[in-house]
């Protein structure tokens, strides 16, 4: 059972930035992709980042230039550095492992 857990929300103010981890209890860490989705109230389950095991990376539109998205296989570990925060940014952000596992999720609230 893969478990995962995220860390590094919180609240920020509009322009400002946050750094999100996620450490994975999984063997296979290295060998699989590693996504950050997010949702907002009311609203779908989005993909924000994705990473693949050769560290080819995917962005949604709305976070290009503005998110990153990286990992460190030694320790198990994704992270997504996040800056120019915006307040439609503010939602849970959930880490996702292979496609078929998620972490609870942390808050991350973006204030005007």
């Amino acid at each position: 059972q893969v478990q995962l857990v995220e860390s590094g929300g919180g609240l920020v103010q509009a322009g400002g930035s946050l750094r999100l981890s996620c450490t994975a209890s999984v063997i296979t860490f290295t060998y699989n992709t590693i996504g950050w989705y997010r949702q907002a109230p009311g609203k779908q389950r989005e993909m924000v980042a994705r990473i693949m095991s050769g560290g080819t990376t995917n962005y949604a539109d709305s976070v290009k230039g503005r998110f990153t998205i990286a990992r460190d296989n030694a320790k198990k570990t994704a992270y997504l550095q996040m800056n120019s925060l915006k307040p439609e940014d503010t939602a849970v952000y959930y880490c996702n492992f292979r496609g078929d596992s998620w972490g609870q999720g942390t808050q991350v609230t973006v204030s005007s």
